[in-house]
């Protein structure tokens, strides 16, 4: 059976019965695949949804991911009725996945909007900031007792850089030699990057419900206005520290460069995007975080950069089985870019303190 046939049968599988005109592959995320499935309706108007094919290599749990998924995204739709929300189509049985023993596919609506892969626009960035700390209020009442941690340890930094020291250990495909200054770098850091998880596991900073990959383009905007509408991508919701999500966003939407660019000595963090997403994020947030919280916001970006910098060198030492690749130093770009970016956030470090403090402060007032 061919991917347009399957697109079909799954489809139908999550009972949708309109006439079949195609499929679009999106280009989204490094992990899993995603289609536009299309369809044309009885009076004659096209509508679309999404399909997506989840890499069960990524997350091992994948019934438990979509669980999470459904109890989070009904919390938020039964909180927000009549308000844009996320909702995943189910199946006759009610299931909200279709597993045929070898891929594990769902569904749900296509949402018209757009998504930014590089910001320059501050007023973009600043909605951005305000629809995750928005996502965290959303949340804030939910039990995570609830959630399942799909992927453990996902931003456990100890695990992650104990993952990298095996990767090394193993040198599976014989890369070790041509990243040895990589693996100094991140070494030398390793207590820093470290400082979150250590805090965390020390009773002293609460978890929340996080969304865990707090990209940009995980969130949509309303092409007319640039207000954000809706964040997506809840595959690694679950427990987690605020920081988690701060630190991710700011390390993906506030480097000078893309997180692949083969320029990574460009790499930097851009101040100005910085404080924009700090102002969005903490105008939600700032009034239920802790001192501590605070405190390591700034931090978190660091802890973040280097902790993503360890899975991706990982992974390349391992021979690419986790991150989609376009080509075969692709992970070894991703890292040294990475590397370059922890390098200026670390130089950076007392001005994004005071940022921080700053929009914290302007929130409260």
């Amino acid at each position: 059976m061919d991917l347009r046939e399957k697109l079909l049968e799954v489809s139908r599988l999550f009972r949708i019965e309109y006439d079949y005109l195609g499929y679009e592959t999106i280009q989204m995320g490094n992990v899993n695949h995603t289609y536009k499935v299309n369809f044309m309706l009885p009076e004659g108007k096209p509508k679309s949804f999404l399909v997506q094919n989840v890499n069960t290599y990524a997350f091992r749990n994948p019934v438990g991911l979509m669980e999470n998924i459904d109890k989070v995204t009904e919390h938020i739709r039964q909180k927000k009725p009549g308000q844009l929300a996320l909702h995943f189509h189910h199946t006759a049985d009610r299931k909200t996945y279709v597993a045929d023993g070898r891929d594990f596919w769902r569904m749900t609506n296509y949402v018209p909007s757009v998504t930014y892969n590089t910001v320059t626009d501050l007023q973009v960035v600043r909605n951005a900031g305000k629809a995750f700390g928005e996502f965290q209020m959303d949340l804030s009442d939910f039990d995570i007792s609830q959630l399942t941690e799909t992927i453990p340890g996902f931003h456990n930094t100890r695990q992650r850089y104990q993952q990298l020291m095996e990767a090394v250990e193993e040198n599976r495909v014989g890369r070790v030699d041509q990243v040895r200054g990589e693996i100094e770098y991140l070494m030398s850091v390793q207590d820093t990057a470290c400082r979150l998880t250590d805090l965390q596991m020390a009773g002293k900073l609460p978890l929340r419900v996080t969304h865990n990959d707090t990209k940009i383009n995980n969130v949509l905007f309303d092409p007319t206005n640039k207000e954000s509408m809706i964040v997506i991508d809840l595959d690694t919701v679950m427990p987690g520290l605020i920081g988690h999500d701060f630190g991710d966003a700011i390390r993906f939407a506030a480097n000078f460069v893309e997180e692949d660019c083969r320029e990574w000595e460009k790499a930097g963090v851009d101040l100005k995007v910085f404080e924009a997403f700090a102002e969005g994020f903490l105008s939600k947030t700032a009034g239920t975080m802790t001192a501590t919280e605070m405190q390591t916001l700034a931090l978190s970006c660091f802890a973040l950069t280097a902790e993503l910098a360890t899975r991706f060198l990982a992974d390349y030492l391992n021979g690419d089985p986790y991150f989609k690749i376009k080509y075969e130093d692709h992970n070894l770009v991703r890292t040294r870019c990475q590397i370059a970016l922890a390098k200026d956030m670390l130089g950076k470090m007392e001005q994004m303190n005071r940022i921080v403090e700053s929009c914290g402060a302007a929130a409260k007032a």
